[in-house]
């Protein structure tokens, strides 16, 4: 009885979800109550409860699975509305429960930033809005900071954790809704093998790929390590399948190709623990998975008229190569890395390089490239930022087998910092999960019955 209610819940909670993004498309303005009632409850839960079971996780998990929904129907009060929502979660979080004393890296990681921050207040253009300037690039790595602060070494049960990306996929879930109204035919508003605004909500196409790639992981993982029936292995399997087909015709490869490298690291993870029977019943999981994939592009390449696959192969409509693979982010990168060589020490200051670009190559624009920015604007400090992201969760890895997730989050936030800086919230808060001890009371069924 008590599984069937819970299937029920499950059902009801997706079919609530793919509500709200009909709503929303049709009443714009319940954004905003959306957004807002996402905060004020929140507050309210984390209130009430203290913060006995981690509330703030689930309620952050949420906020960063609606952050591309609110932004791209203006449901966001601020810019960056969710992630200084998320941040004030962490910090209640912390308030009530405490943090590991042995999270000492993160404080070193966030006093490394304030140099940079003093130093902008100096480099940046007097006709600059230098709190605007200092904002959009700080607040990114400092959610960070505090997300990883309050999950290091937290315990949580591995069930808790899969509730946590439940949470996380649920309003993502709302977003492919939003975008199956906004474009139904695909043939129609696709032309060329540039990045689609229209197939991905009038917003961009980079992020929305990036969130539906993290949300088919979800619905991929929940299929396989979170099915007790059959019911939910098709429910699972179909979302997964949605999820996939929407983010490829985003026509933005990042976020695809990291859902799928995250699959792949979650496949190995498993197999590494895996006996011989649970291997092989894996390997036939790969099998259906690669076969379910195949299908799916496909599809989409039959709604693209093939010029999905032009897109992946690097060629415009007409077949002919293009020049630059990674759609400039190329050039990005290397000023920055030419403005850490000139600036070894403490770079040249949060938020300046968008000018130190425009004066140096004559183009405006924001870095693509957590990395690079770090280097640019943090110089020297910035390397020791990036060496204790970077190592600390494989570190804990080796005494943490029972988080199956750690890797693939990992690999989350490496990649899409890489191809989408921190413009959302998902890469800070997802790599803080890679922090959380998770012990298992039962183990993840990897078959059904």
């Amino acid at each position: 009885m008590q599984n069937k209610s819970r299937q029920i819940t499950y059902i009801g909670l997706v079919l609530l979800h793919i509500a709200i993004g009909f709503a929303i498309y049709l009443f714009p303005l319940l954004s905003k109550v959306y957004g807002l009632l996402t905060l004020l409850i929140g507050v309210g839960i984390v209130m009430k409860t203290s913060n006995k079971h981690n509330e703030v996780l689930y309620i952050s998990a949420y906020i960063a699975g609606s952050e591309v929904l609110l932004r791209m129907t203006g449901g966001n009060f601020l810019n960056e509305f969710s992630k200084y929502g998320v941040m004030l979660f962490m910090l209640m979080g912390i308030f009530y429960s405490s943090f590991s004393k042995n999270s000492i890296p993160y404080w070193i990681y966030l006093l490394l930033l304030v140099p940079g921050v003093v130093i902008s207040t100096v480099t940046l253009d007097i006709s600059t809005d230098v709190r605007k300037a200092i904002t959009f690039n700080i607040v990114g790595p400092v959610c960070l900071g505090l997300c990883s602060i309050y999950a290091y070494r937290r315990k949580i049960s591995f069930a808790e954790l899969s509730n946590v990306l439940l949470a996380a996929v649920l309003p993502i879930l709302s977003t492919a809704c939003y975008l199956f109204i906004y474009s139904p035919d695909v043939k129609d508003v696709v032309t060329g093998t540039s990045s689609n605004f229209e197939t991905s909500g009038g917003f961009g196409p980079n992020q929305v790929s990036t969130i539906l790639g993290l949300g088919f992981f979800i619905f991929f993982s929940r299929m396989l390590l979170n099915s007790s029936n059959k019911r939910y292995l098709l429910i699972n399997l179909f979302f997964a399948l949605v999820l996939t087909f929407r983010a490829i015709v985003t026509f933005s490869r990042g976020g695809v190709i990291t859902g799928l490298v995250m699959i792949v690291v979650l496949f190995g993870a498993l197999y590494t623990i895996a006996n011989l029977q649970t291997k092989m019943k894996l390997n036939v999981v790969v099998i259906l998975t690669v076969l379910a994939g195949i299908g799916v592009w496909g599809y989409s390449s039959l709604q693209t008229s093939g010029l999905i696959e032009k897109r992946y192969a690097n060629q415009d409509a007409a077949g002919r190569e293009k020049e630059d693979r990674l759609g400039g982010r190329e050039q990005i990168a290397s000023t920055e890395l030419q403005m850490f060589l000139e600036n070894p020490i403490l770079g040249i200051g949060v938020g300046k390089n968008k000018e130190y670009r425009e004066e140096i190559t004559g183009i405006r624009a924001a870095s693509h490239n957590e990395l690079t920015r770090m280097l640019a604007e943090h110089g020297t400090l910035g390397i020791f930022s990036i060496l204790i992201l970077f190592f600390t969760p494989l570190v804990l890895y080796v005494d943490n087998r029972h988080h199956f997730y750690l890797l693939s989050f990992f690999v989350f936030w490496f990649l899409t910092i890489n191809h989408a800086a921190m413009r959302l919230v998902a890469p800070a808060f997802i790599y803080s999960l890679t922090l959380l001890k998770v012990y298992s009371i039962e183990k993840p069924a990897v078959h059904r019955e």
